[in-house]
């Protein structure tokens, strides 16, 4: 018996909703003797702690982490960066990326279902992460098949199934009216209860009068409810959401500007300012330099022979001779 899993995404075909669907991490089928069921795979479940960002008191900065050598405290490059296991204390055997790789479990990407249990075999303390099955390309009713003889027997699946090149163990179970595939710890992974100081079992073993047993019973049964999972909510990541609410619209929130890295401001008005002057000197020497040409040179007539400068009418002398007196070679000779 396997559960074929492929990449993709389900096909909802109900109605759209308010909320949005949940994530499809892939689809597969399970292999129930001769019958194939059509599968989805999704989270059951969400965090809900707060994440809390490093910021500098200072300037609202947001504060990272750097690999660093824990002796010298420098950072250190990531290429720099192998991969170890300390064999005995102070002594690592470095291993290559290519043997880690090697030694990665093979991905067939199936979840192989190896034997069926007792429910109530399976010590809660083995239980790691949940995940919903649900059927998927018209799957309904061999799902419900699966799904029902489970119950009916008081059996769980127990399987193999590689996620994210990670091999896990696995247990498939009914939980109301879906399948759930629940990651599993390994055997030798939970410490046996035996290492601790506890209670002999039995009542009369621990000491146990029948007045004590009979006034426990009674409290227990008065504490007894129905499971009611809305009624225990993580009362810090509520409060704390209040808090943050509150705060923001009193306008007590702190901005943090992502800045891009920019030249220094300073070098890059300097070569503005000096590109700007190194332009007008050339402009200015390329003007005088046609000036001086054309004062120079004589003009000539149509017969091909030089003709006399041309006398400037008074008011023009004066504006040249101003200008003249204006211009940068002027200033140093004068000076």
């Amino acid at each position: 018996m396997a559960v074929k899993a492929g990449a993709g995404k389900a096909k909802s075909k109900e109605p759209a909703k308010a909320s949005r669907a949940p994530r499809t991490m892939w689809k597969g089928a399970i292999s129930f003797g001769l019958v194939n069921i059509p599968v989805a795979l999704y989270s059951a479940t969400r965090s809900s702690g707060i994440d809390f960002d490093w910021l500098d008191r200072r300037t609202m900065d947001p504060v990272g982490y750097k690999r660093v050598n824990k002796k010298t405290g420098k950072e250190v490059a990531s290429d720099d960066i192998v991969r170890g296991v300390e064999y005995e204390h102070d002594r690592y055997v470095v291993l290559t990326d290519d043997e880690i790789e090697s030694a990665y479990p093979r991905t067939t990407q199936t979840i192989e279902l190896e034997a069926f249990v007792d429910a109530d075999e399976i010590p809660f303390v083995y239980l790691e992460r949940p995940y919903y099955i649900a059927p998927a390309d018209r799957g309904e009713k061999v799902y419900a098949l699966l799904r029902e003889a489970l119950r009916k027997s008081n059996r769980v699946a127990v399987a193999r199934v590689v996620i994210h090149t990670k091999q896990h163990l696995a247990m498939l179970m009914p939980c109301g009216r879906s399948l759930v595939l629940n990651l599993m710890r390994w055997g030798g992974e939970v410490r046996s209860s035996e290492e601790l100081n506890l209670p002999p079992a039995g009542e009369k073993a621990a000491g146990l009068r029948e007045a004590e047993m009979k006034m426990a019973l009674q409290l227990v049964e008065d504490m007894t409810q129905k499971w009611d999972a809305h009624q225990f909510r993580n009362s810090f990541s509520e409060e704390i959401r209040k808090l943050v609410e509150t705060k923001a619209r009193e306008g007590e929130v702190e901005v943090v500007e992502e800045e891009a890295l920019q030249p220094d401001a300073g070098a890059e008005s300097n070569v503005v300012d000096l590109t700007r002057l190194l332009r007008r000197s050339l402009q200015g020497r390329h003007k005088e330099a046609a000036e001086d040409e054309t004062t120079k040179r004589p003009r000539k007539s149509a017969t091909g022979r030089p003709t006399a400068p041309s006398k400037a009418s008074p008011r023009r002398a004066a504006a040249g001779k101003k200008a003249a007196a204006a211009s940068p070679r002027a200033k140093r000779k004068a000076a």
